[in-house]
């Protein structure tokens, strides 16, 4: 029946995993590799094999034992499941340091996600060329998204500017948003937002950090003559 054919909803943790499992795929396909193990791919990922096989079912991928799964065939399977079968422009708010750098990044393009508009409200930078695009006034952010078809809007302004810009891409017609200011926005039910935050990022870091440390710091001690011997007497 057809309900049974329907695939099961992805996980978000899933969803999340699968760029990475891409770009791994994707990196080993460059190398000429035609068949990888969930084992030998969770060991690139950092993951567990049977995280990496439940991960795969949700696209209908179950491998072959003995073989493993076909490179090229799971590549385009991942990239179906996260509509990378066609490209994707994005619309950029906020031209200063991080719109040029994240305009002038090339990565973007390659992974099929041209940018297709950058706007401001500043004046001294309305006209000015970034990353190949001319920066346009935010007030044509409309015309913009209807002429390119951009679903897709980064929001790369000052904290304090996000949640306008946030508004101005609802109302141009944005569903999905990747928010790279450091404040949170509110948007209407049914808007996609993703948040960039590096500082919680590095936070993450300082914590993988500060373990190493005390574990150097364990390991000396133990190192001591007279420490961890047990059933000493006071």
């Amino acid at each position: 029946m057809a309900g049974q054919r329907t695939r099961r909803r992805i996980p978000e943790a899933t969803v999340a995993r699968l760029p990475i499992y891409l770009k791994l795929l994707s990196d080993q396909f460059d190398v000429g590799t035609t068949n990888i193990s969930s084992e030998e791919l969770a060991e690139l990922g950092g993951v567990n094999a049977a995280k990496v096989r439940k991960d795969l079912s949700y696209l209908g991928s179950y491998g072959t034992r003995g073989v493993g799964y076909d490179v090229e065939f799971l590549i385009f399977q991942i990239k179906r499941e996260l509509g990378l079968t066609h490209d994707w422009d994005v619309v950029i708010v906020g031209a200063g340091h991080l719109g040029k750098a994240l305009a002038g990044y090339g990565g973007f393009g390659e992974r099929g996600f041209p940018v297709g508009g950058v706007v401001d409200i500043d004046p001294s930078k309305i006209g000015g060329v970034v990353g190949g695009v001319r920066v346009r006034h935010v007030d044509q952010l409309t015309e913009i998204v209807q002429t390119k078809e951009i679903s897709i809007g980064v929001i790369a302004t000052p904290g304090q500017a996000a949640q306008s810009a946030a508004d101005s891409l609802v109302a141009a017609g944005i569903t999905s948003i990747l928010n790279f200011a450091p404040n949170i926005i509110n948007v209407p039910h049914g808007i996609s937002v993703r948040k960039v935050d590096l500082a919680v990022e590095l936070q993450i870091l300082s914590y993988h950090e500060q373990r190493r440390v005390n574990a150097r710091r364990v390991t000396k001690l133990q190192a001591v003559p007279g420490n961890g011997r047990r059933g000493a007497s006071a």
